[in-house]
C-alpha cells in the first residue's frame, strides 16, 4: 500500500452540505492522529471528493478552494487534491463512482491504484475505488444507506479504526486457513473435494468470492480519465494544493450550469441532506 485517498465530507470532516464557509469545518474524531499515523509509515495522503455544489449554484470554485485550505490546515499537508465541481447529470468521467478522480490522483503522485486505498462514507467512494482497481473501505454515517453498508468489501466503524486495519494486515492480504488435508483412507470433508481435486457436489456460493474480498470481478475501468474533457484525465480539478483553481463548469449560453451529458444512475443523485461524495 503507497497511498490512501480519503473523501472529504462525512469521512475527513464532518459533512456540512454544500459547505462556502471555512469556519465550519471540523475533523471527524480522530482524523488527525489517523493521518499522522499513515505519514510516519510513510504512506500518502489525498482527497478525492465531488463538490455538485458548484455545477448547482450553491458555493463558488473560490468558496471550495477557502474549504480546502481550511482542510488541509488542520489535517495536512495532503499529497494530492482531487475535486469535481460538476452535478450528477453532467456525465463527467471524474465525479465519483466514476474513477476519474482516484485514476488521476494515483498518477500524480506515481501510485499504482492497485496499491492505493479509498476510504469513505457512501457506496459511490468505494464504487469509485473498484473501477479503478484501487481498494476501497467504506466508513458509515448516518448518511450511509443499509445496501451501501451491506455491499462494501470491507467496512470499519470509524476513521481511526479503518487507519488500524490498513496499517496491521489488510484484508485483501490476508492468507484464508487452509483446510486439513485428509488422513490416508479417510474420506475428505464434506464440500471439500475428492483427493482427484473433483469438484465437490451441492450448491456453491451465491456470488463469488471477489465479489467481497476487495477485488472486482467486473474489471478496472482506466478509460475514465483519458476520457475526461481535455484528454489524460483532465476531467476533475487536480492539485497537490488546495488553493489552485478547480475545473471547468459546463455552462449553458444563459451562464447556468447544464446538464446537457450522459445521466448517471438514478442512484447517485445526491439530496441535499449530505450525500455528495
Amino acid at each position: 500500500m503507497n497511498a490512501v485517498l480519503f473523501d472529504r465530507d462525512g469521512t475527513l470532516v464532518h459533512d456540512v452540505p454544500y459547505n462556502a464557509d471555512p469556519a465550519r469545518v471540523r475533523p471527524v474524531d480522530g482524523a488527525r492522529a489517523a493521518l499522522d499515523a499513515l505519514r510516519a509509515h510513510g504512506i500518502r495522503t489525498g482527497v478525492v471528493t465531488n463538490q455538485s455544489g458548484i455545477a448547482r449554484g450553491l458555493l463558488t470554485e473560490a468558496d471550495a478552494r477557502r474549504v480546502n485550505r481550511r482542510v488541509d490546515e488542520l489535517l495536512g499537508p495532503f499529497d494530492v487534491w482531487a475535486l469535481c465541481p460538476h452535478g450528477p447529470d453532467d456525465g463527467c468521467p471524474c465525479r465519483k463512482p466514476r474513477p476519474g478522480m482516484v485514476l488521476w490522483a494515483a498518477a500524480r503522485i506515481g501510485a499504482d491504484p492497485a496499491d492505493c486505498v479509498v476510504i469513505g462514507d457512501i457506496g459511490a467512494d468505494v464504487e469509485a475505488a473498484r473501477r479503478a482497481g484501487a481498494h476501497g473501505i467504506l466508513v458509515p454515517t448516518p448518511q450511509t444507506r443499509p445496501e451501501e453498508t451491506a455491499a462494501a468489501p470491507h467496512v470499519a466503524p470509524d476513521l481511526p479504526s479503518a487507519v488500524r486495519l490498513l496499517l496491521g494486515t489488510p484484508p485483501w492480504d490476508r492468507v484464508p486457513d487452509s483446510p486439513r488435508p485428509a488422513a490416508h483412507g479417510q474420506d475428505p470433508p464434506p464440500g471439500r473435494g475428492a483427493p482427484d481435486d473433483r469438484p465437490a457436489t451441492g450448491p456453491g456460493p451465491s456470488a463469488p468470492a471477489a465479489d467481497r474480498t476487495g477485488r472486482s470481478t467486473g474489471g478496472v475501468d482506466r478509460s475514465a480519465a483519458a476520457s475526461a474533457p481535455g484528454g489524460s484525465g483532465a476531467g476533475p480539478a487536480r492539485t497537490r494544493h488546495p488553493d489552485v483553481s478547480v475545473g471547468p463548469v459546463p455552462r449553458a449560453p444563459e451562464g447556468r450550469p447544464t446538464a446537457g451529458l450522459a445521466r448517471l444512475p438514478a442512484h447517485d443523485v445526491r439530496t441535499p441532506q449530505g450525500r455528495d461524495a
